[in-house]
């Protein structure tokens, strides 16, 4: 009949009905990566704990004070994580210029006296109530998303296939600037992350090869004139050398490295015993529930409990790169490789340091060493993969 159209309306789906159906965020998370993320982050917590239980100059007599807060971060960075995927990464990409520039003016607060000193790199904000801040690590999660934006904004729009010149000069430049800050502090192990970072975006991004031979032939000439003209303090130029050769100073800055790997040789197989390891409990490994908690896994679980934590990693990893793949937008795609770049390389920094193959860079195990900083990182960019993935077109 003329001018009359019927309306169909669907039924009103139930709270359990909106959860289940197909198209429902809950049944399009990545649940193996979500599970990963998860038992990597408690694994850690039993790390931390065993590391930290018998010193009372480091826990004020509470053998549980960096268990309880290794779970809090964990509960803190979940909740982020859930709010990165509510907001979406799409939205996220709107807002990329006000969360680039407060990154920007974070690490730059870093220089001012609000500043403070860890382990001679000048990379904290101290809080208050024993709580600090390491900007650094949220500047990798703005790099990102500033160069996605960037990249993929001509392509996306169909404008273009692959993107252009100009785009990569830009994109360049938002990740030069936040990298200038933090070598500046020294911060030279995030500086070796977002450089890697930077690498895997423009590699997923499709630009021109000679951009990249470009970037690897600076880098490597930078490297050479950071190092002849004596850019470095001096703890990172004594740790270069103890990485070149281990028994140059075994009492003093080769110490970590040699205990590290004591640790991790003394569990053989399955490992001394959780909260058995006499390197642990004797410690003689610094910081070994930040930067050096593989060593923990390595002697008190062994090489099986040591090798779950690379199978956790590496699921991680490979669903990282099956949602990249599966991603039909380059800004997602390139967001993805940027976490798959960051993770990667973190990781093997970290498990390297600790075995002798890589040097000492001062960088945590993603989701298994303590710091603040760090896990709400990690879970915002498990956020992001899990947006990228909800947000993607259901196939029939």
């Amino acid at each position: 009949m003329a001018g009359f159209s019927v309306q169909r309306y669907a039924p009103e789906r139930s709270a359990w009905g909106r959860l289940t159906a197909r198209d429902s965020v809950v049944r399009r998370l990545d649940w193996p990566l979500l599970g990963s993320a998860i038992a990597l982050s408690f694994i850690g917590s039993l790390l931390v704990y065993s590391a930290t239980r018998g010193r009372d100059s480091l826990t004020h007599g509470d053998p549980y004070y960096f268990f309880f807060r290794h779970a809090l971060n964990t509960g803190i960075g979940f909740g982020l994580m859930i709010g990165t995927i509510w907001l979406g990464h799409r939205t996220l990409r709107g807002a990329v210029p006000i969360l680039y520039g407060l990154s920007v003016i974070l690490v730059l607060a870093v220089l001012t006296p609000l500043g403070a000193t860890v382990n001679g790199a000048h990379a904290w904000i101290i809080i208050g109530g024993g709580f600090s801040l390491q900007p650094s690590e949220f500047t990798k999660i703005t790099i990102i998303l500033g160069m996605a934006m960037l990249l993929a904004a001509r392509v996306d729009a169909g404008d273009q296939l692959y993107p252009d010149h100009r785009s990569v000069a830009k994109a360049l430049g938002v990740a030069a600037i936040p990298m200038a800050v933090v070598m500046g502090m020294p911060d030279l192990g995030s500086v070796m992350v977002m450089a890697v970072i930077v690498l895997g975006v423009l590699l997923a991004s499709g630009a021109s090869n000679r951009w990249i031979f470009g970037l690897l032939g600076a880098g490597t000439a930078g490297a050479v004139a950071i190092w002849q003209l004596g850019l470095l303090d001096d703890y990172q130029i004594a740790r270069f050398a103890a990485f070149a050769n281990p028994a140059l100073d075994p009492a003093g800055v080769g110490y970590n490295t040699n205990q590290a790997r004591i640790a991790i040789g003394s569990g053989g197989l399955s490992g001394t015993g959780l909260f058995q390891g006499t390197q642990t409990t004797g410690q003689f490994v610094p910081e070994q529930q930040t930067d050096f908690v593989f060593t923990v896994a390595g002697e008190e679980l062994g090489f099986l409990g040591a090798g779950l934590i690379l199978v956790l990693l590496g699921i991680v990893l490979w669903r990282a790169c099956r949602i990249a793949r599966e991603t039909t937008e380059l800004y997602g795609t390139i967001v993805a490789a940027g976490i798959i770049a960051w993770f990667a390389f973190q990781a093997f920094e970290n498990i390297g340091m600790t075995l002798g193959i890589m040097p000492v860079a001062g960088l945590p195990l993603p989701f298994v060493s303590y710091g603040g900083s760090s896990m709400f990182a990690v879970w915002v960019a498990i956020g992001l993969l899990q947006s990228i993935r909800v947000q993607r077109p259901i196939t029939a």
